[in-house]
């Protein structure tokens, strides 16, 4: 009987998890579709500065390019509800100190999102291409094709709108008790490691974007290091507090 109920637990948080992942599935793609109404438009607003003309090489390409920039605005609006499902989903197994604090981080986590696209846009990116295209020297002609400028776009924004959302991820796994400050400093080589490894992957082959890049996410990580500490000192003088009064 026991082994029975354990089985119906297990099945109604599968579908419950699966009603959370359809909801934001559908969210996603009436976004997708709302901006694809709206693409030619956002497409003009990111080339109209640039100092240089775009080529397409075919039709195909021009598809693929409304799909980067459909599916990164879909991603970002979508972020909010994504977290709010998540949210319902584990909402019951927290207690009402855990839901209050686990809802202030949702809003954060939008935020800290665009905060990250704004930061590969606006700062590496001109860095980046600035430099990538001092190489040529004047010795060779420069010529870009739409689908590939757009694809150099979305791996200098879209990534770091995930990795901007590391110090609010590590600050709600530390007031969970999930995680604290002392163990991230353990394993600060470890995660330097990765941070590296990610920011060669993302960025174009060459030593000087690599450093561009890898230097933000280890600032980053510091500052999570940190907020980690003040919410992990603030929890454990409130624990002290709380028992104190209790005696």
């Amino acid at each position: 009987m026991k082994l029975e109920n354990q089985n119906t637990s297990i099945i109604q948080h599968l579908e419950e998890l699966r009603k959370r992942l359809i909801i934001t599935l559908v969210v996603f793609l009436l976004f997708l579709i709302l901006t694809f109404i709206y693409v030619q438009d956002i497409y003009n607003i990111i080339v109209k500065d640039l100092p240089f003309k775009l080529a397409v090489l075919g039709p195909s390409d021009i598809i693929v390019v409304y799909l980067i920039i459909a599916s990164v605005v879909a991603i970002s609006a979508t972020i909010p509800v994504a977290a709010h499902q998540a949210w319902l989903f584990v909402g019951p197994a927290l207690t009402l100190k855990e839901r209050k604090v686990t809802s202030a981080y949702i809003p954060a986590l939008f935020i800290l999102f665009i905060l990250g696209i704004s930061f590969g846009y606006f700062i590496l990116l001109p860095l980046v291409l600035n430099f990538l295209m001092s190489l040529s020297n004047d010795m060779f002609t420069t010529f870009f094709t739409t689908e590939k400028y757009f694809r150099f776009l979305l791996q200098m924004t879209l990534p770091f709108g995930f990795l901007f959302e590391m110090p609010v991820v590590i600050m709600f796994l530390t007031s969970l008790g999930i995680i604290n400050p002392y163990r991230l400093q353990k394993i600060r080589k470890y995660s330097y490691f990765i941070l590296i490894v990610i920011s060669i992957l993302i960025t174009p082959p060459d030593f000087i974007s690599d450093i561009l890049v890898t230097i933000p996410l280890l600032v980053l990580y510091e500052s999570s290091v940190s907020l980690s500490k003040f919410v992990y000192n603030r929890k454990e003088k409130k624990a002290k507090k709380e028992m104190f009064e209790s005696v």
